[in-house]
């Protein structure tokens, strides 16, 4: 599987698909994720993606569970140097009911946990996991800057962040010589919801053109969730959600349909090798549960989508 530099600076490298590791432990047995994972490794996928709340919104979760699980998965099948590992802090839950934010001690805090459980003194990628305006930028990106300086965390990334509060919080970075964002973490895929509409997914934010031109311009590595809306791609005539129900998608869909008539390939596949090859190109972040689905993703990383084809996605909107 292809690699892309993820930041300059360290030499951290990311693979052309990335595996969410978000149902793991919870919707997704213990056995069950060491086969995705191991499987994922044997086609040269490097980059996994996890974080402290998951999965604390699944009946019997807490929070902790997918990293618990990749770390043991860790500990059994060593390499850990050979990977990227990412999370986040910033959507558990606080004791109030609400999220926990993105104040100084609870990222220090939150950190030595995902440390602690995933068995490793480092991450190379820990993301903001959503905006905190109830706690000053300048508070916010200094303890994420110390804990790069520490060696705890190699690269920062955001997370549903709006694309002037990232733009705001890299040039405060800047300003005071500290470590910038440099990976960008939102839900994207060939489907669009309704213009205006409020995803019902709490926390959910999805890419904006602004964003992606900000993305693009300033070079920084864009992975994508959600992005293949629950399995929609493979199961065709099972209704949307309400939101992506608009004369848009039919055409998309449409489209999705042809190209992947011609290249003799999946829609999933074909739309994995649209965001890989787009601009910005696109780290998707790929969620599955079994091996057999993982493995027609793996495909779409050596799917080449011409050009034509390509034209023919881009314009039915």
């Amino acid at each position: 599987m292809q690699q892309r530099t993820l930041d300059e600076a360290t030499g951290t490298r990311v693979s052309a698909l990335c595996l969410g590791a978000m149902p793991f432990g919870t919707t997704v047995d213990e056995e069950t994720s060491f086969a995705i994972l191991d499987r994922f490794v044997e086609a040269g996928g490097t980059t996994i993606d996890t974080a402290n709340c998951y999965s604390f919104w699944v009946p019997g979760g807490q929070g902790g569970e997918s990293e618990n699980v990749l770390g043991r998965w860790l500990k059994d099948r060593g390499g850990r140097d050979r990977l990227t590992i990412a999370s986040k802090v910033g959507s558990g839950l606080a004791a109030d009911g609400g999220a926990e934010g993105l104040a100084p001690e609870v990222i220090r805090t939150e950190l030595e946990g995902t440390l602690r459980r995933l068995g490793t003194d480092h991450l190379d990628l820990y993301y903001a996991h959503r905006e905190d305006r109830s706690t000053p930028d300048e508070e916010t990106i200094a303890a994420f800057h110390q804990a790069v300086t520490e060696g705890r965390t190699r690269t920062l990334g955001a997370s549903n962040h709006a694309a002037w509060r990232l733009a705001e919080t890299r040039s405060l970075a800047q300003r005071r010589g500290w470590t910038p964002y440099t990976a960008v973490q939102q839900r994207w895929s060939y489907l669009r919801p309704r213009p205006g509409t409020t995803l019902p997914e709490g926390g959910h934010v999805h890419a904006t053109d602004d964003l992606l031109d900000y993305v693009h311009s300033h070079r920084l590595t864009f992975f994508a969730y959600t992005t293949l809306l629950w399995g929609a791609y493979s199961r065709p005539g099972q209704p949307l959600p309400e939101h992506y129900d608009h004369p848009g998608t039919e055409r998309r869909l449409r489209a999705l349909a042809k190209v992947s008539a011609e290249l003799g390939a999946s829609p999933v596949q074909v739309v994995l090798s649209w965001l890989i090859g787009g601009e910005p190109a696109v780290v998707p972040i790929i969620g599955v549960s079994s091996v057999a689905q993982l493995d027609e993703c793996l495909a779409a990383a050596d799917l080449e989508l011409p050009g034509e084809l390509r034209q023919v996605l881009d314009e039915a909107v």
